[in-house]
């Protein structure tokens, strides 16, 4: 099924406007979801808005949207006014400056959006393309959209423009305010440590290499409810007691075991055998010591789930 346009837009900057489409660039891709049933009869229960005022069950067509000025005072808008606050938006995406990309700290980053050449937009907007993927820029850029004004990135895809919400300054916590604390690293901790990044090291990234194992496993233990078996779960393996070891003998540790494939994390232990916890210590004192447990647990292998598809 070809991709539909969610908007027209025209894109913007000195004398040049360069005619848009903005495509959604994500879907959702939830974890299972499990309804709510009435227990005594198995039916899937039904949501309903009620009016505490009077106590009766609204229905959809009798309800319309309000903007609550003071405590529990509100003002009215119907369906053709708030239609009217989105029209007077505009259609436009201002590009204010151009940055480094690498100037914009990723936890800015909010909901991608693609862009397309419209009618008439080829050639300046592969023009635009070209020339930020060469100078190593990207566009920062504001966008009205559903009543909310966005500042954006505009970066250069392989294959085209990436529109990219950016959360404001006030949208972002500060890590300061964590309080982490400061710790002395040592020369040999810190070479141990870029030895070991450097064996992990990929090239690149492939989200393809990942899949969601906890969604897999979920729905395999689905399956065996569905035909007819109970779902109970893993029995906790008590493990003896952890070798406490210091930090630069975890890494040397670590360094001798290698990445099980290319574009993928941590090696795991095989499944069905208990890896032996380890416990990391920070400093030498004994009295002193403040400990991180790394275990791995027992993993079952799920059997292949059914095709077909489920509501």
């Amino acid at each position: 099924m070809a991709a539909r346009s969610i908007a027209s837009m025209t894109l913007s900057f000195g004398l040049v406007s360069v005619p848009v489409k903005v495509y959604t660039a994500t879907e959702s891709k939830s974890g299972v979801g499990f309804n709510l049933m009435h227990k005594e009869c198995g039916t899937r229960l039904k949501q309903q808005y009620v009016c505490p005022h009077d106590g009766k069950v609204v229905e959809r067509a009798d309800m319309v949207k309000g903007y609550e000025f003071e405590k529990e005072k509100y003002v009215i808008f119907e369906k053709s006014e708030l239609e009217a606050l989105e029209a007077s938006a505009s259609h436009t995406i201002d590009i204010v400056s151009f940055v480094p990309t690498e100037a914009i700290d990723p936890i800015y980053l909010d909901k991608p959006y693609y862009l397309a050449p419209d009618k008439r937009g080829g050639k300046p907007y592969r023009l635009l393309q070209q020339a930020m993927k060469d100078s190593g820029t990207c566009a920062v850029a504001r966008w009205t959209w559903k009543g909310k004004q966005h500042m954006v990135q505009v970066r250069a895809g392989n294959d085209g423009l990436i529109l990219q919400t950016l959360l404001y300054a006030d949208e972002v916590r500060s890590q300061a305010d964590i309080g982490i604390e400061e710790t002395d690293i040592q020369p040999t901790e810190l070479q141990l440590a870029e030895q070991l990044i450097e064996q992990y090291r990929v090239d690149s990234y492939d989200a393809a290499a990942y899949k969601d194992e906890e969604k897999e496993r979920i729905l395999a233990e689905i399956d065996k409810k569905i035909a007819g078996n109970k779902i109970t779960a893993a029995p906790n393996i008590e493990h003896p007691g952890a070798q406490v070891i210091d930090l630069v003998e975890a890494l040397r540790a670590s360094l001798k075991k290698k990445p099980q494939a290319e574009g993928r994390a941590a090696p795991r232990a095989a499944a069905g055998k208990a890896a032996k916890p380890v416990e990391i210590a920070e400093t030498p004192p004994p009295t002193k010591r403040r400990a991180v447990r790394r275990a791995t647990t027992d993993e079952q292998p799920a059997p292949a789930r059914k095709t077909g598809t489920r509501k």
